[in-house]
């Protein structure tokens, strides 16, 4: 089944269609039942083909009585039919961005005095409801948006030729007062169908020629069937409109639809791409099912959704592998067995199509760019913002809230299942080599390192936060080698537990992070790993902590500096001021654990691994605010972390 338009866009279509309104307000009851006439004449019609012209089925059941201002079941009788000359008053839909006009009340009639007590009330009797009228040849690439007409009810006459085809569009506009339509396919089916258009432009009839075309980006080059077809019909054509983009589609049927029927009525042509009409769930799918090596990313904006059940569904119907972002960990666990963290270089380097939710690809994710991806990646990104999809310029955008059209792709796919499967050569290779590297990972995580480097007290915070089971507590993390090493380390089991840095790598943003954490889930406990330079930009928030009694405990990874203090080479130590502490030192071994002690709070010193695990099991099970001041080797990481290549 097809799903080429997301609700919003069905909806927004309908009520540009079904809510127009007079220009100008007027006291005569004829031009009410004109208005009334368009409407109820045209709701059942224009809703069903700008659906199917959008080839949708996220809709359900529309119910277009909710969208119209009139009653959708009543048309009062009258001897004569409401006059042709009434149908251009029906104005242009607001143009993009602009709200749409609050609607005017419906005129009164000119009445005397006494003639609510004369004037005998009018019995509503049901009105003609006429299906669309849509023919045509189907072919590449309409043949879905055909079948999904048929499928919202408009009845679809497939013909031999488009001439026939056209000539009964037009004829069709005549006979009942509605825009006949006429399917074609895009270049020759194009052409052939101008002799129905012109027809309707000879004999003022109203009719809208629909026409598929070539991709946009191959126009030129010689697509299959390009042709220039906007420019091709302009001579026989009353009004032509091209649909550049999906969310174009709603204010293109509408002007099409409306200059057919509006002053001397005409034929009209609307231009749908390949590549606009497969811009949609059903092409995301069709990409992740023909990929040999599909992946799937998502970030903090899925989890924001809460998509993490639709997540789970795509990931173990389907098969994929996935790579979470840094705070999108924890959304599906980390020891999911098609969780690629551990091999994210293999991942991101050799898959042939990214589906990526939520998440931007910024440089969290190297712009999407080679050599971490490779240049003949197609990404399918998934984004609530069009300007973000616009910006990244993916092989298919899918604008829509992640969890919403993560449901629609799982009901794509069960209408059609597939599965990689375990033995996959793509999910062996994630899976060989992610083995291999948490065995590396663990390796070095076993030894006991003291004076402490990094990995040492990262295991063993690591194990005591897994001892606490479910609800799993909230992890903060802000640093440098803390952060990164520990983005490595630290196990995410569920969604939002995670909060770091983020997109704009901001230090400081630890304790408030911490205390906004215990507010808003107070039934968990909240653990911050912390550089002593993160820690230090927040740290007299603890006795904040120690003020609303709040279940948090902060573990200060304190290696004496940013970075590690002072790590100038002899030829950096020289000039007037040689004697000064370097710019990233701090005082060795502060006591940091004293200042939550100074507002009664509890605060640890530790240096070995069995203090560290004393101070964990202690603060984990009195729930209490507390520092932990873990001493490291000032030489045990990096400079600038990960980001090395940046400072």
């Amino acid at each position: 089944m097809e799903t080429h338009v997301r609700t919003i866009v069905l909806m927004s279509l309908c009520n540009i269609i079904i809510s127009l309104r007079f220009r100008n307000q007027s006291s005569n009851q004829a031009d009410v039942v004109a208005y009334r006439h368009c409407i109820n004449q045209g709701r059942s019609f224009l809703g069903q083909v700008a659906a199917a012209a959008g080839r949708t089925k996220q809709t359900g059941n529309c119910n277009f009585s909710e969208l119209c201002p009139f009653p959708s079941t009543a048309v009062r009788r009258h001897r004569h039919p409401p006059p042709r000359a009434h149908l251009d008053r029906i104005p242009s839909p607001p143009s993009h961005g602009e709200p749409e006009p609050e609607p005017e009340p419906e005129p009164e009639p000119r009445r005397s005095p006494d003639s609510d007590r004369r004037q005998r009330p009018r019995r509503e009797v049901p009105g003609p409801v006429r299906r669309g009228g849509m023919f045509g040849v189907v072919g590449i690439p309409v043949t879905s948006l055909a079948n999904r007409a048929v499928a919202r009810g408009v009845r679809f006459i497939a013909f031999h030729n488009e001439q026939s085809a056209g000539y009964a569009a037009s004829a069709y506009g005549y006979l009942t007062g509605c825009p006949g339509v006429l399917l074609t396919v895009s270049g020759p089916g194009c052409v052939h169908g101008l002799a129905g258009l012109s027809n309707a432009m000879a004999n003022a009839w109203p009719m809208v020629l629909i026409s598929g075309s070539c991709d946009q980006k191959d126009f030129g080059r010689g697509d299959f069937q390009e042709l220039d077809q906007v420019e091709a019909v302009r001579p026989f054509s009353k009004f032509s409109a091209k649909a550049k983009d999906i969310r174009e589609i709603p204010g293109c049927v509408a002007r099409v639809l409306r200059h057919a029927v509006s002053g001397r009525p005409g034929g009209c042509y609307l231009d749908l791409p390949s590549d606009v009409l497969h811009q949609t769930i059903e092409g995301a799918v069709a990409l992740l099912r023909g990929a040999e090596r599909p992946l799937i990313v998502f970030g903090k904006g899925a989890a924001f959704a809460r998509a993490e059940d639709e997540l789970k569904e795509l990931v173990e119907v389907s098969g994929i592998p996935f790579l979470p972002t840094p705070m999108g960990k924890g959304l599906l666990p980390d020891t999911h067995e098609l969780a690629a963290t551990a091999a994210r270089s293999l991942a991101i380097g050799k898959c042939d199509v990214a589906l990526v939710v939520g998440a931007r690809l910024n440089w969290l994710l190297h712009f999407g760019e080679p050599p971490k991806w490779s240049p003949d990646v197609k990404f399918i990104l998934v984004d609530v913002s069009k300007e973000e999809i616009e910006l990244r310029k993916p092989f298919l955008g899918l604008v829509g809230d992640a969890k919403r059209v993560l449901e629609l792709i799982n009901k794509e796919i069960k209408d059609d299942p597939f599965c990689l499967g375990r033995s996959h050569p793509w999910v062996e290779a994630i899976s060989k080599k992610s083995k291999e590297n948490v065995s590396r990972m663990e390796a070095q995580l076993a030894k006991e390192v003291v004076p402490f480097n990094f990995l040492t007290p990262m295991r063993i915070i690591r194990d005591a936060i897994l001892g606490q089971g479910s609800p799993a507590p909230i992890l903060v993390s802000e640093g440098a080698n803390t952060m990164d090493i520990g983005r490595a380390v630290l196990v995410q089991t569920e969604p939002r537990t995670r909060l770091d840095a983020g997109t704009w790598g901001t230090m400081g943003v630890g304790l408030g992070y911490c205390i906004a954490a215990a507010v808003a889930s107070p039934d968990r406990l909240v653990v911050a790993v912390e550089g002593d330079s993160g820690f230090g930009f927040s740290a007299m928030e603890v006795e904040t902590l120690v003020r609303y009694q709040l279940p948090v405990i902060v573990i200060v990874f304190n290696n004496g500096g940013v970075y590690g203090g002072d790590r100038r080479t002899s030829e950096e130590i020289t000039g007037p001021y040689k004697d000064d502490p370097a710019p990233t030192s701090f005082v060795p071994t502060a006591a940091y654990h004293t200042l939550i002690e100074a507002f009664g709070g509890t605060g640890y010193l530790v240096t070995t691994p069995d203090e560290l695990k004393h101070a964990l099991s202690e603060s984990f099970s009195a729930r209490k605010p507390t520092v932990v001041n873990v001493i490291i080797d000032p030489y045990a990481g990096s400079e600038s972390g990960r980001l090395q290549h940046k400072n």
